[in-house]
């Protein structure tokens, strides 16, 4: 399986070389543009100088900025056990060297994301809607699937993708604010005493800042798609069950809430495109992942739980060759067979906990309120008065029995 993961990190590399590439190109042609002929090698410095810079950000405090951009509230085992116990279940499958990090987002939307450096240093966050509007196997899959991406090092690959395409946007809109405030007007009074040799620059130097932005997103795109069919091979393998995730993909394809915290720089990190409904989208340049119902029907027509299942079904739906090679399979290890559901009953007595619907939509909601600073006061009508931070009457009424409470 190793191999499969190191053929798509070259090929993805590759495509991260041409983002590089184009930055180096961008970057040449408007210093060429602006500062006149001969000074473009000190914008192909300027531009890995911006680079360079962004990628240091982005290594020490990139899955910060992620988590801090998602609003998301990191969790204690002790907050959602339930959600721990899934965690703790996947890193083991998935032979990682430390329990990430879990982040819950407030969100109804329900999405999810991995991230970090490593795999020492990586998290996964997962949407309040998810939770509340998924059973335990759903859930085990969508958590499967995010630590295969930090298994196979996707995180990392995504972190240096997305700095590149960001730099590549930040240069062309310095170039583009510059051109409409004078700088085009001057380069365009110069080209008239250099002769037709700065005119060419000039359109290709537009040419870049008009369409590098583009390509550097499809290029973006292609990366965070290709990483998704063997990430969904990955968590068939490790839950031993893919109608966990098929089913849970299907459910967040009909989520109809849109993540708020989401943008166009942070979309393909998480498990669908949390900015539009893609569940019957057909891919295509500007998707960040491939169409669902494909995944689903592919984890769905796998006879068992392994990497050859999976290739099998891949080749079945997509009419085409398989999306792991043969000497991938011959040393994956593929199981045989999947295992049967577990219901929830039987999952919350094994984590220590009731995993009734109400109970877990609940336990989600108290974690936010404790948070965000509420107090409890519990009734003995069963009732628990939830008292916002900062409240100043000195007393409070049960709105179930009508009980008054001394604060």
């Amino acid at each position: 399986m190793w191999e499969q993961i190191a053929a798509n990190r070259r090929k993805s590399t590759l495509l991260v070389i041409g983002m590089a590439l184009l930055l180096v190109v961008l970057g040449y042609f408007l210093a060429e543009y602006f500062a006149g002929q001969g000074y473009g090698p000190m914008g192909v410095v300027l531009a890995v100088v911006v680079w360079f810079v962004m990628t240091l950000v982005a290594w020490f405090k990139g899955d910060s900025i992620y988590l801090t951009m998602a609003k998301a509230r990191k969790v204690d085992k002790s907050d959602l056990p339930v959600l721990y116990n899934v965690v703790e279940e996947m890193t083991l499958a998935a032979g990682l060297p430390k329990i990430p990090d879990v982040y819950v987002i407030d969100d109804p939307a329900s999405n999810a994301f991995a991230t970090g450096r490593t795999p020492e240093t990586a998290a996964v966050a997962v949407t309040s809607g998810l939770l509340k509007s998924l059973n335990r196997d759903e859930l085990q899959g969508v958590i499967a699937h995010e630590l295969a991406h930090v298994r196979n090092r996707d995180i990392q690959l995504m972190l240096f993708a997305g700095v590149l395409a960001g730099a590549i946007v930040l240069l062309a809109e310095v170039g583009m604010r510059g051109m409409w405030f004078g700088g085009g007007a001057r380069r365009s009074r110069r080209s008239d005493s250099d002769g037709g040799g700065q005119g060419i620059i000039q359109i290709v130097a537009i040419v870049l800042m008009i369409l590098a932005p583009i390509m550097a997103q499809l290029i973006y795109f292609a990366v965070s798609r290709k990483r998704e069919y063997l990430a969904d091979a990955s968590a068939a393998s490790f839950t031993r069950y893919p109608e966990g995730l098929a089913s849970a993909l299907e459910k967040l394809s009909r989520s109809p809430e849109k993540l708020a915290s989401a943008n166009k720089a942070t979309a393909p990190m998480y498990i669908i495109n949390p900015l539009a409904r893609q569940d019957h989208m057909a891919a295509n340049g500007s998707s960040t992942h491939p169409p669902i119902d494909e995944r689903i029907k592919i984890l769905r027509a796998m006879g068992g739980a392994g990497y050859a299942d999976y290739d099998k079904s891949y080749q079945k739906i997509k009419g085409s060759g398989g999306v792991i090679p043969k000497s991938a399979l011959e040393g994956a290890g593929a199981r045989e067979g999947s295992r049967a559901a577990v219901s929830d009953d039987q999952a919350g007595t094994a984590a220590g906990v009731r995993n009734d619907p109400k109970g877990k939509a609940r336990r989600v909601d108290n974690f936010f309120y404790a948070k965000d600073g509420y107090g409890r006061n519990e009734c003995e009508c069963g009732a628990v008065l939830k008292i916002p931070p900062g409240f100043q009457l000195p007393k409070v009424r049960c709105p179930r029995c009508g009980r008054e409470h001394i604060l």
